[in-house]
């Protein structure tokens, strides 16, 4: 669970009913209600793959909500490998095919294990917010693999010298220490298809998915070449959605804020940024302006722009 629960009121068969939705890394979103922790949609126990290494215990199953569905793949496969070019695919292919992988919550291993969901989301810290006069949920996840591979405890040390550029961690008191990484093709993209940054709308009373949209550019991944398209790319953020029917959201590796229509999930702005905004942004009024802000900051391992910056937009309005 990689952020805070949120709360909102949900309008089912003519009640009103106090309700908590909480995200989770792996693209679920599961709902309870507030008085009495029943689900508000059906959760399910599913087998999931076993074969740990020694020494480590796996539950048989785990929990999934019937709806709504996963805002993210849950599987991945060496044929479904991705590159700019034939040779960065061949060589996201390879990478895969080297992995295990039994699909969602495949145990890490020493042979090395796809974590599709990876680490990062689906959702991350910004967690979902809620339009409750519409009865919608905006939602923006991640969806880019990594590779787990589990170090017995003897050659952990070697191993962490020897690693460059990836992510050690020792994991004390256990049989094995962790290198993870974040599985990417010769030419830095990850080794699945985009879009590999998504904001959703689900339908509170349905949990359905109302739209989804890519949202984020490549132009900084790529030394900031004027590629606009909206091809959606990794994010770590929060939306804001607004009384005025717009959903506000900076998150994506790239240096903009947007916003959407909550109802189409139409791109109606795109404002720039001097860096990435990795934060969730909040609006206010003053003197009868309404203002929305962001923090821009960017995140050194995403391998975003990074600044210091605090960036307010406004709507025309009095004059301070």
């Amino acid at each position: 669970m990689p952020a805070q629960p949120t709360l909102f009121p949900l309008k089912r068969g003519g009640e009103t009913i106090p309700a908590v939705v909480q995200a989770t890394k792996m693209g679920l979103l599961f709902t309870f209600a507030r008085e009495t922790g029943a689900p508000l949609f059906p959760i399910e126990e599913r087998p999931v793959p076993q074969g740990a290494e020694p020494g480590i215990e796996l539950s048989p199953t785990q929990p999934f909500p019937t709806q709504p569905p996963p805002l993210i793949r849950h599987s991945l496969t060496p044929d479904d490998a991705w590159g700019l070019l034939y040779f960065d695919r061949v060589a996201c292919s390879e990478k895969l095919a080297a992995l295990r992988y039994e699909g969602i919550y495949t145990p890490p291993s020493t042979q090395g294990t796809l974590m599709y969901p990876g680490n990062s989301g689906g959702s991350n810290w910004g967690g979902v917010a809620v339009d409750p006069g519409r009865q919608l949920l905006f939602a923006n996840v991640m969806d880019v693999p990594w590779a787990v591979t589990l170090i017995p405890r003897a050659r952990y040390e070697e191993a962490r010298r020897s690693g460059s550029g990836v992510e050690f961690a020792p994991q004390r008191g256990t049989p094995f220490g962790m290198r993870r990484e974040l599985l990417l093709s010769p030419l830095g993209v990850p080794c699945n298809p985009p879009p590999w940054g998504l904001l959703h709308a689900i339908d509170l009373a349905t949990g359905e998915i109302r739209w989804s949209v890519p949202f984020g550019t490549i132009r900084d991944l790529v030394g900031g070449l004027p590629i606009t398209y909206e091809l959606g790319v990794p994010n770590i953020g929060g939306p804001l959605a607004t009384r005025s029917g717009l959903v506000f959201i900076g998150a994506a590796v790239d240096s903009y804020l947007r916003a959407f229509d909550a109802k189409s999930g139409e791109l109606l702005w795109r404002g720039p940024l001097p860096a990435s905004p990795q934060a969730t942004p909040m609006t206010y009024q003053h003197r009868g302006r309404q203002y929305v802000v962001i923090a821009a900051g960017g995140h050194g391992r995403a391998g975003s722009i990074l600044g210091d910056a605090i960036v307010a937009f406004a709507l025309p309005g009095a004059a301070d």
